[in-house]
């Protein structure tokens, strides 16, 4: 992957605060997910707390065969900005877009976002995935972590993440 396709999917193209529950929820764990085993068990929990032990282990299953598929099958890796920054990547927002179209029941659209993410032949499936964690997200009592809301100063970039 070339410096010019790392900057464009991590370009900043807007706040989480620019949108709604569903889609600040998908971006934030994702960067959660993808920040390594503490985090994962965080996302594990916060499901758990919310949905009960077993309906959010199972959205958490489903969530985590959505992140594989889409780093097995991806048209290149998704690029992340870190968990506490405030910037929204241009992959972060197509992946919000994505998770909230899919979970609207709007099939062929949604459909047509995956081919952004992953090659066409995987689009099914990872809609299917997608729709799925995205209604138990909205089962579950979503709000912003209370740093997205604040004047505080998001932290530098991780090894792994942008900013």
């Amino acid at each position: 992957m070339t410096s010019a396709q790392e900057s464009r999917g991590g370009a900043p193209v807007g706040f989480i605060t620019d949108l709604d529950s569903i889609e600040a929820a998908a971006v934030i764990y994702l960067r959660l997910w993808s920040d390594g085993p503490d985090s994962r068990q965080a996302v594990l929990n916060d499901f758990a707390a919310s949905l009960g032990r077993v309906q959010g282990a199972k959205a958490v299953q489903g969530f985590e065969d959505l992140c594989r598929t889409c780093a097995q099958y991806g048209r290149r890796p998704l690029m992340r900005h870190s968990v506490h920054c405030k910037c929204l990547g241009s992959d972060e927002s197509c992946f919000a877009n994505f998770i909230a179209t899919a979970t609207t029941g709007d099939r062929n659209d949604a459909m047509l976002i995956a081919t952004l993410l992953v090659r066409p032949d995987v689009a099914p499936l990872i809609t299917s995935l997608a729709a799925d964690f995205g209604l138990a997200l909205k089962r579950m009592k979503l709000r912003a972590p209370k740093f997205y809301g604040s004047g505080a100063k998001a932290p530098h970039a991780q090894p792994t993440t942008l900013h």
